[in-house]
């Protein structure tokens, strides 16, 4: 399915509800490649070893040095 995704007038965007509920998910990774927008979803399988990801890595978040995201995925849990 191709739509066209309208920014807010704090730049954000909706993911569509037939997206999300196809993916069983409310989280998803934004990647840019060249002049493209990458959006895939976040699904975590604990049974499946999972390329580490980092999220937060401004300077503000954890020094600088970002969190990991299944340390992240832990914190939200709680």
């Amino acid at each position: 399915m191709t739509t066209i995704l309208k920014t807010t007038s704090k730049g954000q965007i909706t993911i569509p509800v037939e997206w999300r509920r196809l993916f069983d998910t409310n989280q998803f990774i934004a990647t840019t490649k060249g002049d493209k927008l990458e959006i895939k979803p976040l699904i975590l399988d604990e049974k499946k070893p999972e390329k580490e990801l980092t999220v937060f890595d401004a300077i503000r978040d954890n020094k600088g040095l970002g969190i990991k995201a299944k340390d992240l995925v832990k914190l939200l849990k709680k």
